[in-house]
């Protein structure tokens, strides 16, 4: 055997067996090995005396089994015959579990006894205890002899089950430090991933403070070999300080060099505190009875006084003479002779301490004093002497005597408040309930205050808090005050109630428990607002919907419990269409009975086991755990949509509800709630641009074409920040004459290098309502500036046309912004045109168009439909809305020539043009021919480059300063 190895055998055998009766919660259990045809205990805990055989302790048919053996009460019908009283140490329970085959030389036990009888234990603590049984088995040393016995091998599922479910840390580590086995407990102490602690150092857990000690100590172990044990602290990542209590044995190989280190780590951070207040306390009494004017005194096994300090000839002013033998009980008060000589002689009979108050003469008066004695005996019990102390308790006794005088006031200023009381008198056994706690819990004012009518009160799921506070007093356990809150069904109707009851105790002069009060008040309407409170906390007050707080929390949960699974978790987010525009026209009424109907109508439909909730503002979202797939994404939105599409009514008005629809799912798009939510607010962003009312789910490249997006926007608000937002103007020519009869402004912007660029650049700044709104802003101010400028040099003034897009109808104020632009500058109305699009009649706004159009017209402002023929419902739309210029779209145009389709529709128009009255407008023209072809068909206007490139206002009229163009 190699040097030292017993020692390190028996310290681990020794923290197997601590580790087997934990894992139980039992208090006694030990080892045995097989020897000379016997097995021998090796260790044990919870036993006294030498070791011994283990059929000493067990009977011989338990030993050697060769399955694991549960006995839950000797005492039971099927054990009783086998078991006598005298074996099991008199246990009422144990656990017997073989180590090693049976009828092996080094065949052993490992046994785990309580003293009361159990209930058998789980799967998982016999799983736990085999293990130990086989680490055991793996520890132990073979008997010397010639021929080597092997070790059998510790199977790897039984030391997996010893590592994962063990109540300790256990972390192995070579010699090196690098990480070898760490159990979840070690990881969950140290608060480390098993990553982190392959990559840190071992010492980077300990504290610093403790370090030089725990590296000195393992130094001084590591040469020897020897097992050796630690208190000290980790730090956690956290910053948190936790005490543990540190087992290091030293892994030897057969050749007994050391070659790892097997820690087991034990979380005693309570204990630590617990000896600290202890230590503080012992530290406390020290003072408190060095201070304390007790006398101390002596007396012989018959009672008889021997010694008393000198405070007695101070306190009564007799001689310590006087007092010895039984001349003390000359100074006792005639009325407390017979009971303090009775419990005086009562102690010595039975050999046990006495603690007295009586009244003592102290000069001309007597005071109330408290006498404890205890006896030291010999081993055989016969008592040596009897050592006591005289306290003054007089001053006790007169604030006992305030405290009840307190107590009956505290009575009726109860009674005045309406609180009920309980009142218990543990001496008596008496208890009394006041009227108000019988009105309270609603029994008749002749019911008997009893625990069984007070229980049978009491909710249900309440009536283990109260049987432990009543418990808890019964054995004293409460401390002088102290506060609970349960619920009652009162005894009359059956309601449920919320009562507080606070409590105070009395104790005798003994220490004992002599009086109980409770007092209860019922705070129903307390709870009940703060419950509402909480459910605020959690919830949106409009909708009644989980809001953002509470959804994210089922999020996380989901997303948690589905880790380590094949399931999959769907996220959708909503955007309400059109909440905005409601609440800017109808008002917050409108807008907030839309959210609610569109709460209910999502409730209504959402699949099973969902959880729907409300983000804020415009945005809902639902959480699907156990989804399939998109399909099942796709599908459930499909529905969704369908039931919102429906309009309903508000105070005689028709509103829609529909919304846009992004969808995440768990774990593709994302591993926590951060992300998903990250993923399907992309698939909703996607899902609005590409024209509300749709849905999208998440892929990677949304993240690219909104990183696109947003840079476009930023490049827009950049260029409105800093004035580069210009109008170029392109000339509209009249082909029969060749005059010039306007421009059309075009938007160009330029970068900080001063570079132009096209809108294109920008397009998705079109897509943001305010963004784009601001831009034609910024144009209508360029162009009526410029006209201004214009007609101030003297030039004469020709129309300009301006183009708008659908955001700009979204808010009905429209003309009234034109109007405005106009009068600013003193510009008459003709001077302006507005070009709209087909769009502008589809997109949302479209309400506000037809009264928009109609009023700038009235003012003189020319309306033109621009990229007519390329849309929907056009003649329709000629019908509807006061339109003046209707303008070719150029891919009519470009290929007039070639494409006899192409100028059979360019004549179309024109000719519609013609017969309703109405200016045609040919964009595109880039040819002489073209021009030639138009104007022999009854065109009017032409626009495009053979005409001129768009130029910017210093530009442009110079060359057309008289007003012809010459080709």
């Amino acid at each position: 055997m190699p040097q030292g190895a017993g020692a390190v055998e028996d310290s681990i055998l020794r923290r197997i067996v601590a580790l087997a009766i934990d894992a139980l919660d039992a208090p006694i259990g030990f080892i045995s090995f097989a020897a000379a045809g016997r097995q021998l205990v090796r260790v044990q805990i919870g036993i006294s005396g030498p070791l011994r055989t283990a059929d000493a302790l067990l009977p011989a048919e338990l030993i050697g089994q060769p399955d694991p053996i549960v006995i839950t009460d000797t005492q039971a019908p099927d054990w009783r015959g086998l078991i006598p009283a005298a074996d099991l140490l008199d246990a009422r329970f144990a656990v017997i579990l073989p180590i090693g085959a049976p009828g092996e030389a080094d065949a052993g036990t490992l046994c785990v006894l309580d003293t009361a009888p159990r209930a058998e234990p789980d799967a998982r603590k016999m799983r736990m205890l085999a293990g130990f049984a086989a680490l055991a088995g793996a520890e132990r040393w073979p008997a010397p002899s010639a021929t080597p016995v092997t070790r059998p091998a510790l199977h790897a599922g039984q030391l997996d089950t010893v590592f994962r479910e063990a109540k300790v840390g256990i972390v192995h580590r070579a010699l090196d430090g690098h990480l070898l086995m760490a159990n979840d407990h070690y990881r969950m102490l140290v608060g480390r991933t098993q990553t982190e602690l392959e990559i840190l150092p071992a010492q980077i857990h300990v504290h610093p403070d403790d370090l030089a000690r725990n590296e000195g100590k393992y130094r001084q172990h590591v040469e020897s070999g020897t097992p050796f044990r630690i208190e000290l602290r980790y730090i956690r990542p956290d910053a948190s300080v936790i005490w543990c209590e540190v087992n290091l044995s030293f892994v030897r190989d057969d050749s007994g060099a050391i070659r790892s280190v097997v820690s087991i780590v034990q979380d005693i951070t309570r204990r630590r505190h617990a000896e600290l207040a202890l230590r503080e306390s012992r530290e406390h009494h020290r003072h408190s009875v060095e201070l304390n004017p007790q006398i101390q005194w002596t007396a012989r096994p018959d009672g008889s006084i021997e010694e008393v300090g000198p405070l007695w000839t101070s306190l009564t002013g007799g001689s310590v003479e006087q007092a010895r033998g039984d001349g003390w009980v000359e100074a006792l008060h005639v009325e407390d002779v017979v009971p303090t000589v009775r419990a005086w002689q009562e102690a010595i009979r039975l050999r046990r301490p006495v603690d007295i108050e009586y009244r003592l003469r102290c000069g001309d008066s007597y005071r109330w004093m408290r006498a404890r004695a205890a006896p030291r005996c010999d081993e055989q019990g016969e008592i040596i002497r009897w050592y006591g102390t005289l306290e003054d308790i007089h001053d006790r006794k007169a604030a006992q005597q305030t405290l009840t005088e307190s107590e009956e006031r505290l009575r009726l200023a109860v009674q005045a408040a309406r609180l009920g009381v309980w009142d218990y008198d543990t001496i008596t056994g008496e208890r009394r309930w006041s009227e108000e706690l019988l009105e309270m819990l609603g029994l008749p004012s002749d019911a008997e205050p009893t625990m069984a009518a007070a229980m049978a009160i009491v909710h249900p799921d309440d009536r283990q808090k109260f049987q432990s506070v009543v418990a808890s007093a019964s054995g004293g356990l409460l401390p002088a005050g102290f506060e609970i809150a349960l619920r009652i069904r009162r005894g009359h109707d059956g309601a449920q109630r919320w009562l507080k009851s606070t409590g105070w105790k009395t104790v005798s002069g003994s220490g004992h428990l002599s009086r109980l009060i409770v007092t209860f008040q019922d705070v129903t309407e307390e709870r009940d607002a703060e419950e509402r409170i909480r459910w605020a906390a959690t919830h949106d007050p409009l909708t009644n919907l989980p809001n953002r707080l509470a959804l994210q929390e089922e999020l996380e949960s989901a997303t948690e419990r589905a880790k380590g699974t094949d399931e999959q978790i769907g996220l959708m987010l909503f955007d309400v269409d059109n909440l905005k525009r409601i609440n800017d026209t109808l008002g917050h009424d409108a807008g907030d009975a839309l959210l609610r109907v569109f709460a209910r109508r999502l409730a209504a439909v959402a699949p099973a086991g969902a959880t729907i909730g409300r983000l804020g503002g415009d945005e809902f979202a639902i959480v699907m755990p156990a989804i399939r797939g998109a399909g099942d994404i796709d599908r459930c939105a499909a529905m969704l949509l369908e039931s919102l599409r429906a309009p309903f009514a508000f105070n005689g008005r028709t509103l829609d509800c529909a919304a846009s629809i992004g969808a995440s799912i768990f774990p593709e798009h994302g591993y926590n709630p951060t992300e998903l939510l990250k993923s399907a607010d992309l698939a909703l962003y996607a899902a609005k641009t590409a024209g509300r009312g749709r849905t999208r789910i998440f892929h990677p490249e949304m993240r690219t074409d909104l990183q696109r997006q947003f840079s476009m926007i930023n490049l827009a608000k950049d260029a409105l920040a800093n004035a580069r937002i210009e109008a170029f103007y392109q000339p509209k020519i009249d082909l029969n004459s060749h005059r010039l009869v306007g421009f059309e402004a075009l938007l160009r912007w330029q970068d900080p290098q001063g570079g132009i660029h096209m809108p294109a650049d920008i397009r998705a700044a079109f897509d943001d309502p305010d963004l784009s709104i601001e831009i034609t802003d910024r144009m209508l101010g360029q162009v009526t500036g410029d006209l201004r400028r214009w007609i101030d040099q003297g030039h004469d003034p020709v129309s300009i046309a301006v183009n708008t897009s659908a955001n700009d109808f979204r808010y009905d104020n429209f003309a009234e912004r034109v109007l405005a632009s106009l009068e600013q500058c003193g510009l008459p109305a003709a001077l302006l045109e507005i070009e709209v699009t087909e769009t502008v009649f589809l997109g949302r706004g479209a309400q506000f168009v037809d009264r928009a159009l109609r009023m700038l017209s009235a003012a003189g402002i020319r309306i033109a439909l621009d990229d007519f023929g390329t849309g929907y419902a056009s003649l329709s739309h000629l019908k509807q809305y006061p339109v003046d210029v209707l303008k070719i779209d150029r891919s009519f145009i470009s290929n007039l020539e070639n494409s006899p389709d192409d100028a059979a529709i360019a004549d179309a128009v024109i000719d519609l043009g013609r017969n309703l009255g109405i200016v045609i407008v040919a964009e595109g023209v880039e040819t002489k021919a073209q021009a030639d072809h138009l104007r022999d068909r009854g065109c009017a206007v032409g626009q495009g480059f053979l005409f001129g490139h768009p130029a910017t206002a210093d530009e442009i009229f110079p060359r057309w300063r008289d007003g012809f163009y010459r080709g």
